[in-house]
């Protein structure tokens, strides 16, 4: 069952939304050259407290950490450690969720470490497609359009640009539960699936891969990366659909 959020609710929705927006802007700006993957834990584990939220993601199925943080070729769901340094020229899927009064936030940014340049422009212009992917994925977000719109909108841009869109992870509904119905996939035809209607919240969340679309699962259980190799870009928000258009709960204004 799909659940349609009352007004009330989508402010508490939104209180949430922000505070996993300041973690990953806190979090980015330490995702330097020299510091490791636990330190980005460290931040958005102190973050979270400040803002008097509660971790979406240590103790979901057994994750351990506050944040996913996923390095060039790991697609999502990448372990915080001590051991993982980061280098020049990584790329970094940084991917955080909330609880505040019992409402979900969950948000991911990819973020370059260190100097741009130092990416090789293919990467970068993964990043932007997959970012771009994103927007086009949120403006199907509206009231009447179907889910498969928002679905064909993610595919639609990567395969235009020569890239591979993720399969085995999709994104979902969010609420009172991290996950809800419906499944948000990022490929298939437009104009099928459920009816979009005021009140649905969801996390749109485009995976998109430099290389092939296969991925695999490391021994930890969590960590998925690319099958090839190959670099993957992550982009997520937690978007209402209203009336007037969709809200980005996850985007301050």
């Amino acid at each position: 069952m799909i659940v349609r959020r009352s007004s009330e609710e989508l402010t508490k929705l939104r209180r949430a939304g922000l505070v996993v927006a300041e973690v990953l802007r806190r979090v980015a700006l330490e995702a330097l050259p020299g510091r490791s993957t636990w330190d980005l834990e460290e931040v958005a584990d102190r973050v979270v407290r400040e803002q008097q939220a509660t971790s979406a993601f240590r103790g979901y199925r057994g994750f351990p950490c506050v944040l996913c943080v996923s390095v060039n070729e790991q697609i999502i769901h990448g372990i915080p450690s001590r051991k993982r340094i980061l280098r020049e020229g990584d790329i970094v899927s940084l991917d955080c969720g909330v609880v505040v009064d019992g409402y979900y936030g969950d948000s991911a940014t990819t973020v370059v470490v260190g100097a741009p340049e130092q990416v090789p422009e293919r990467v970068r212009k993964l990043m932007e497609v997959t970012q771009a992917a994103l927007a086009d994925a949120i403006q199907q977000a509206r009231v009447g359009q179907r889910l498969g719109d928002i679905s064909q909108a993610v595919e639609q841009r990567a395969t235009r640009e020569g890239f591979s869109v993720v399969r085995e992870f999709v994104g979902h509904g969010i609420g009172t539960h991290l996950h809800e119905e419906p499944q948000v996939p990022n490929y298939g035809p437009a104009g099928t699936g459920p009816k979009l209607r005021a009140g649905m919240v969801l996390a749109i969340e485009p995976m998109i891969n430099l290389g092939a679309p296969e991925v695999r699962v490391l021994a930890d259980g969590w960590t998925a990366v690319t099958a090839d190799g190959q670099p993957s870009a992550h982009f997520e928000h937690t978007v209402a659909i209203t009336e007037s258009g969709p809200w980005v709960l996850t985007q301050p204004d």
